[in-house]
């Protein structure tokens, strides 16, 4: 075990402040932060093995012997705890020695095993369960985030125009995603922020298509959504590309998704409910005639998880909040033809938005 005095440097200090805040005026005086992204995000450590213990007056890190050193490196402010095993018995001394009462935890991060073990032996403290405590302060990024994330869009950005000088015809949707990720990688990217989506051709109307064996040909559509991952933060971008002549349904298609993209864009700004954003692009769609081939949500938030709050989507209760960074991604799919989605990265500003993505959406 190792105790440290050093001070908890910014920007941990300020978001172990907020978390503290906010446990206070949840009553509870420990928190279990189970979440490896929480983890990150609270402490900066970024072993696989890190649960996080927060009282109001200690930072427990719980680890084991792989991340010894890591946790000095990266958090050198805890109090580091080297398990031997994952068991709650660590965890229970740390509780009573914390002198917590009251423990929360995400109960979307605890299985059924673990909630029993660790409530039998940490009583007669009570174990409770609090969702959302961290999650609403990960949706704004502060000024280090935002300056992560422009990076991982640039990194993004040069890649994909890497990639479009090397497409040829013949190649296929596998070799596309194996060659756009070696360019990230080789402009420092520490990989993909989820696997590439390529689609050629009738596999594009597939939102969540996984590429295969489809070889680009001319004059079918190309679909590539594609993100780089830079200092554990994500950018997350989709473009399309034809080689030779766009079909003119296709070409359609693509004018109203384009129109659905920016109209959207345009109605982000702080205090704006994110449904009525999804439904500016929504309502465009539908207007087009194509409303039922618009099968998901419009976006989402973006930062060290690719799918974070707020959700931007037809029933989201959230609201935008300057430091957001969401994705605006409208599509519209065809069963059997093909598919169009243009998704670009936005961070709501204090008076309105910045779309921090260069990116041409058209290409000819």
């Amino acid at each position: 075990m190792k105790k440290s005095d050093k001070p908890v440097p910014e920007p941990y200090s300020i978001r172990i402040k907020k978390l503290r805040d906010e446990m206070g005026r949840r009553k509870i005086d420990g928190y279990l932060i189970q979440d490896r992204m929480d983890q990150y995000w609270t402490t900066g450590f970024t072993g696989e093995d890190g649960p996080v213990l927060l009282t109001q007056r200690a930072v427990v890190l719980l680890t084991d012997g792989r991340f010894d050193e890591a946790a000095d490196r990266e958090a050198p402010y805890a109090r580091k705890v080297l398990r031997k095993k994952r068991t709650p018995d660590e965890t229970v001394r740390e509780v009573r020695r914390g002198k917590v009462k009251k423990l929360g935890f995400n109960p979307d991060h605890m299985n059924v095993r673990e909630y029993n073990a660790l409530k039998k032996l940490a009583a007669p403290a009570r174990l409770v369960p609090t969702e959302g405590l961290v999650t609403p302060f990960r949706a704004c990024k502060d000024a280090g985030e935002v300056n992560r994330l422009r990076t991982a869009i640039r990194v993004a950005e040069e890649a994909f125009e890497r990639l479009r000088q090397w497409l040829q015809p013949g190649q296929t949707e596998r070799e596309i995603a194996a060659r756009l990720v070696y360019e990230m990688q080789q402009l420092g990217a520490q990989g993909e922020t989820f696997p590439s989506i390529v689609a050629v051709g009738a596999n594009s109307s597939l939102p969540h298509y996984e590429p295969g064996n489809g070889k680009l040909v001319e004059n079918e559509i190309l679909l590539i959504d594609w993100g780089a991952r830079v200092e554990w933060y994500g950018s997350d971008l989709t473009r399309v590309l034809w080689l030779g002549r766009i079909p003119d349904r296709m070409k359609d298609v693509f004018r109203v998704v384009r129109e659905a993209h920016d109209r959207a864009i345009e109605a982000v700004k702080p205090g704006v409910k994110a449904r009525a954003v999804d439904a500016v692009a929504r309502g465009i769609i539908q207007k087009a005639g194509y409303g039922k081939l618009f099968n998901h949500g419009l976006g989402h938030g973006l930062g060290i998880v690719a799918h974070e709050s707020p959700r931007v989507n037809k029933i989201s209760k959230d609201i935008l909040k300057p430091g957001m960074v969401i994705t605006i991604e409208p599509g519209v799919y065809l069963p059997g033809v093909g598919g169009v989605r243009l998704e670009d990265d936005v961070l709501v500003t204090d008076t309105g938005y910045e779309v921090l993505s260069t990116l041409p959406v058209e290409f000819t």
